[in-house]
């Protein structure tokens, strides 16, 4: 069916179906002005305006931020998404006493906190809790003693850079050079 039989050729196209349809509604026959009307009334009456959920990485950055960092109206927002999700509610909580636990070196609450997400039904936070698991005691060490290892690990990816940049160019005095001229 072509553009014009479908009352797509003018713009008095969609007007005409509307017509009809209002007409076969109302079962009564109208002016192009009392269809005006109808529509007028339809698109200008109030509609209950429904919010739009915040999307998850909207909720993820709530989430993560620090509490008092967040606005007024975050707050809000993030205090009704937890209401209406259980999951996300206890989520949040873990997540904020773990940054706790990170910020101020607390390594000795840190297995207090493993019973407490190994308590609650949160997969991720399983999948995190058995990773510390496997080295607790290094975990526990690096949130409680001032050490760092940080600049040992800066000049390791430093050689590797190096290393990934002459691959194949030449031999390993050059790069023995490299890295100690670096």
């Amino acid at each position: 069916m072509s553009r014009a039989r479908r009352g797509w050729a003018d713009s008095s196209g969609p007007w005409k179906r509307s017509r009809s349809s209002w007409r076969s509604c109302c079962s009564r026959k109208g002016s192009n002005q009392r269809v005006r009307a109808y529509l007028h009334d339809k698109r200008t009456s109030p509609r209950t305006a429904t919010a739009r959920p915040p999307s998850p990485r909207t909720v993820a950055r709530w989430i993560l931020r620090r509490p008092e960092t967040l606005t007024e109206p975050e707050q809000l927002q993030l205090k009704t998404v937890r209401a209406h999700c259980p999951e996300l509610d206890a989520l949040t909580r873990h997540v904020r006493v773990f940054a706790t636990l990170l910020t101020e070196r607390q390594g000795e609450r840190l297995p207090d906190w493993l019973d407490a997400v190994r308590r609650d039904d949160l997969p991720s936070l399983h999948t995190l809790a058995a990773g510390i698991d496997r080295d607790l005691n290094a975990v526990t060490a690096s949130l409680t003693l001032p050490w760092s290892s940080g600049t040992a690990e800066g000049h390791v990816n430093r050689i590797k850079m190096l290393k990934r940049q002459m691959f194949g160019r030449a031999g390993f005095a050059l790069l023995r050079k490299r890295v100690l001229l670096a």
